[in-house]
């Protein structure tokens, strides 16, 4: 690994209920990328519908959620086992309106380094399945999803930094098509970002207001988007908002897509107006130089 950016602060293992890597092996592969640190975030989606939990049979589903003791009992066992990189502790909060007391009782209950919050569900539906946009035109699931990460980040619960804010554009309808067929189309992306700057920018004003941050999330890269998550644009207006906390994550979930394509990363900090990027020990940020 050649970038700058030593940490990945966006790491999926088994502990999710989406990945079988486990923690150890997802570790050893940031040693030997040559990371400093490293943060696991993974899913605690409460209220996840079963039946849209992939890879389970019926009467199998799991809840996309996990014991919280066990990983931070896999966690002092690593850090005891490999204490050349520094662990650090997080979770990936699913936001939505029922779960809002859970969440803030779980941050109450357990310190972690750094929190995420995301919108996954819709109307209590993942936009990944194709039964989502069954029951919508693409302009309105869009508008719904992002009326929804609005409610989202103003309910108060105390994430860190908000992740992949345009999450929905990898799985709209064409957006699938295209990727199915290897093929990729720029005008259509920048349609369907400006079609909602108006309201992404409502988000984005909220998290700068509340002193919260957005990720550099490079599974857009990794999903053939050509853009990280989330687009540019989006970074560049909250960067212009007086935004300055920005983390960085490959939101990986097999060890062979930790740091994906952070050698482009300080780049396109740069084009969007950052000196800085973020990490976060304590729930306290740290600003490191991005070039």
């Amino acid at each position: 690994m050649t970038s700058i950016i030593k940490s990945d602060s966006h790491v999926h293992t088994a502990f999710s209920t989406d990945s079988q890597a486990p923690m150890e092996e997802m570790l050893r592969a940031a040693i030997d990328s040559g990371f400093s640190s490293i943060c696991f975030t993974d899913h605690m989606d409460y209220n996840f519908p079963l039946v849209y939990v992939k890879n389970t049979l019926p009467g199998q589903e799991l809840p996309f959620c996990f014991d919280v003791d066990a990983y931070y009992s896999e966690i002092n066992r690593l850090k005891l086992l490999c204490p050349q990189i520094k662990i650090r502790t997080g979770i990936e909060l699913g936001l939505k309106e029922d779960v809002k007391d859970k969440c803030t009782g779980l941050l109450d209950l357990y310190k972690f380094d750094f929190v995420i919050g995301s919108t996954h569900l819709v109307d209590n539906t993942d936009p990944y399945y194709d039964v989502f946009w069954e029951k919508t035109d693409e302009k309105t699931g869009i508008q719904k999803f992002y009326e929804t990460t609005l409610e989202n980040v103003k309910s108060g619960v105390d994430f860190d930094v908000y992740g992949h804010i345009d999450y929905i554009t990898r799985y709209t309808p064409y957006m699938k098509k295209l990727r199915n067929s290897g093929l990729y189309n720029e005008e259509y992306y920048l349609s369907i970002t400006d079609s909602f700057l108006d309201i992404i920018e409502e988000i984005l004003k909220t998290l700068v207001y509340n002193g919260k941050g957005i990720e550099l999330n490079t599974s857009g890269l990794k999903y053939g988007l050509h853009h990280p998550h989330p687009h540019e644009k989006i970074l560049k207006l909250y960067k212009d908002l007086g935004g300055e906390i920005i983390t960085i994550g490959s939101d990986a979930h097999e060890t062979r897509h930790l740091g994906f394509s952070f050698d482009s990363v300080p780049e396109i900090l740069k084009a969007c107006g950052f000196k800085y990027y973020t990490e976060f020990t304590d729930r306290r940020p740290e600003m490191l130089p991005a070039g």
